[in-house]
């Protein structure tokens, strides 16, 4: 018998996680800010470091997300919360960073994986954990590639999916952007959802198999950072900025 999740106990080294993935992620925005922005290296994002990097911060974080559900209180709330977020950083980059707007990004994945799996947690709750992470596994390797126009991952490339899917931003929204779509930030709910959706089996794996003791002890200073991760992620880009406008003296 699965043993029960709760929100009683908190779990520092998730925290941690979580204050890694956001200190990372900070770091590679002030990269961003310096090459892309200011235009030093128009080509950095593309560099095969670099999108490791970026590929790596942005499994972490919504891996760990996916996993903070099981012992969230208010999640409904939070998804709310998180997806109006989304939708501020969406209107203060197309008011401020036009070139560099931000549709779909990973808060309003976030926030709507939330949503979503809260809405549908009474049925997940009932599958056994391991098939649960299994499934998520397979389906977000399949879906990976959706917002590219195909199925499959890696060297796996299945035959394309119907043009007629890829018509509008509302399809966007769900992995399925038209000709001419961009967004510096673009985290669609396919194939990111099954990611979340992984976490959230994850850590019922880790529950299962009574491990979940080894998560209390924090790490010095993340587990700190982690549990103010939604009020940093909205103030860092302004003072990145900030700090750039100082190095080069202008914006």
């Amino acid at each position: 018998m699965e043993a029960k999740v709760t929100a009683k106990t908190r779990y520092g080294l998730i925290d941690g996680l979580r204050g890694l993935a956001l200190v990372n992620m900070v770091i590679y925005h002030f990269c961003f800010d310096i090459f892309s922005v200011y235009g030093l290296q128009p080509r950095w994002t593309l560099s095969p470091a670099a999108v490791v990097w970026e590929r790596f911060i942005c499994f972490s974080f919504i891996l760990v997300a996916g996993a903070s559900l099981n012992f969230s209180r208010r999640s409904a709330v939070r998804g709310l919360i998180i997806s109006g977020a989304g939708v501020l950083m969406t209107v203060v980059t197309l008011a401020v960073l036009p070139d560099f707007v931000i549709w779909f990004g990973v808060l309003t994945c976030i926030g709507a994986s939330v949503l979503l799996t809260q809405a549908l947690r009474s049925v997940l709750e009932r599958l056994s954990p391991f098939v649960g992470a299994a499934v998520s596994l397979a389906l977000f390797l399949l879906a990976y590639n959706v917002p590219n126009g195909y199925l499959g991952c890696f060297t796996a490339r299945l035959p394309p999916l119907p043009e007629w899917l890829y018509q509008n931003y509302l399809t966007a929204f769900f992995g399925f952007p038209p000709r001419g779509f961009y967004s510096s930030d673009y985290f669609p709910l396919l194939p990111w959802l099954f990611l979340f959706l992984l976490g959230f089996f994850l850590w019922r794996v880790i529950v299962r198999l009574r491990a979940e003791r080894f998560f209390i002890r924090p790490i010095p200073l993340l587990s700190r950072i982690g549990k103010h991760t939604l009020l940093i992620y909205l103030l860092h880009q302004p003072v990145l900025m900030g700090i750039c406008f100082c190095i080069f003296g202008h914006f």
